[in-house]
């Protein structure tokens, strides 16, 4: 089963507080550098195609993309 983005990002947030402690082999190191890296392009990938989603909604009838604030008040 794959990872939410959130699930992805909290993994990522967690090698890399492993790398920065310093405490492990090379070897474990290397393999945490590799995952954190592959969680780390999946995360970007799913931001662009979220990103991408939003424009497609927020475009208008011509084609431009129309900018609205959004409200952060929930009434």
């Amino acid at each position: 089963m794959k990872k939410t983005f959130e699930q992805a990002l909290d993994e990522l947030e967690s090698i890399v507080k492993r790398l920065e402690e310093g405490d492990m082999p090379l070897e474990e190191s290397l393999e945490l550098f590799e995952r954190g890296v592959r969680l780390s392009r999946d995360c970007r990938d799913r931001l662009e195609k979220a990103e991408r989603r939003i424009e497609m909604l927020t475009k208008d009838p011509s084609g431009e993309i129309r900018l609205e604030p959004i409200s952060l008040d929930e009434e």
